[in-house]
């Protein structure tokens, strides 16, 4: 936290004084201190079944390996997908092969992680992706081997996952989970199906119930691979491998529909496996995984139509999994084969990305999912 500094025994003796009789619009000065935050990093290295810690440098983007990384805490086995709770409590990660969920507590001044008590937490059949809502209340698991989504409560003191119900029916073989911004939905990409799922999340108990419509269906879907929610909360963005696009689609802001919007389908590279979404709105990425470049899109705040930018494709040979920075300056890539971290500047007037200086950086083996978070000290 931000130091007060205090002048002398009279500015002492004032403040004293106020707190007894003056109110804030006497020259009482009860302004709390702003807070302080950190800023972390963590991705799941696949071969060597552990978990790299990093802190992120906020005004140059460098990562720094944290106290004790990496941290081989068990129930670890082919881990595909990493979620960091909002308020950058706890960590999850989904593994795949023993169908269970890892939980981590966060130490706030070193980013060190702590394996939570009865964590890994059972799951559905592999386990694929997890996404949390913005409140932190509930996490969500795609299962890819049973088809269907498991739903917990989060411990907000301990972090511990309480299954919600039963898994709920997806379609086949989902890949991707998304949360809307509000809380209010979640939306599920099926690759064997092609086509996306889509939920109504009960606020208070976190149970999920099928949308009507669902799942939505586009000309163009063909083994749609990852799903992603503008900021606003307005428009959904799937990725196409089979077709090389990415579909675009308005949300209903009522019922959570989902409906195609103008101009969609979006032509992308060869093999779109990821779609990333800055978090100020303004612009997509596509993370081409045979092309081994991006696609690079302007968003149109009105209709959600995607244009891509000058410059795009970007030869940044972005691998699979990807995410911005708390502060949406920086972009962090992972290059599984290279086990290292590549980091990008970003433009925010057109787009644009650039590799910082010490970039990369290096990572586990085979990092394979990367999340970010900032953390109040």
């Amino acid at each position: 936290m931000k130091a007060i500094f205090r002048k002398g025994v009279l500015f002492g003796l004032i403040t004293a004084l106020c707190f007894m009789g003056c109110s804030s619009g006497d020259g009482g000065d009860d302004t709390p201190p702003e807070p302080t935050y950190r800023y972390f990093a963590y991705t799941t290295n696949r071969n060597s079944y552990n978990i790299s810690g990093y802190s992120i440098n906020s005004s140059t983007g460098a990562l720094t390996a944290v106290a004790g990384s990496p941290f081989p805490v068990g129930g670890f086995y082919y881990s595909n997908s990493i979620a960091v709770s909002p308020m950058g409590k706890f960590v999850y990660v989904a593994n795949s092969m023993t169908d269970n969920i890892s939980a981590y507590a966060i130490s706030p001044a070193t980013g060190s992680l702590t394996g939570i008590a009865s964590s890994p937490f059972a799951a559905g059949s592999y386990p694929i992706a997890i996404a949390i809502d913005p409140a932190g209340k509930f996490a969500f698991v795609a299962n890819s081997g049973s088809d269907n989504i498991s739903a917990f409560a989060i411990n907000s003191s301990t972090g511990a996952l309480t299954e919600i119900g039963s898994p709920v029916p997806a379609g086949q073989a989902p890949h991707s989970i998304a949360v809307d911004p509000t809380g209010k939905s979640v939306y599920v990409a099926n690759a064997a199906s092609s086509n996306v799922s889509a939920y109504v999340t009960n606020p208070t108990t976190g149970a999920l119930t099928e949308i009507a419509g669902s799942p939505f269906l586009s000309a163009a879907f063909s083994a749609t691979e990852s799903v992603a929610i503008d900021p606003s909360g307005k428009f959904a963005y799937v990725t196409n491998p089979g077709t090389n696009d990415v579909t675009g689609f308005g949300i209903d802001p009522s019922t959570g529909a989902l409906t195609e919007i103008g101009g969609s389908p979006f032509a992308a590279g060869s093999g779109p496996m990821l779609v990333l979404m800055d978090p100020a709105g303004k612009y997509v990425y596509v993370m081409n995984e045979m092309s081994q470049n991006v696609s690079a899109y302007a968003i149109d705040a009105s209709t959600g139509a995607l244009t891509e930018i000058a410059g795009s494709p970007l030869s940044t040979g972005l691998g699979i999994s990807a995410s911005f920075d708390p502060t949406g300056k920086f972009v962090y890539a992972l290059n599984s084969q290279a086990n290292n971290i590549a980091a990008y500047a970003l433009n925010a007037a057109t787009g644009m990305l650039t590799e910082i200086a010490g970039s990369p950086f290096p990572s586990g083996e085979r990092p394979i999912a990367i999340a970010t978070i900032r953390v109040k000290q």
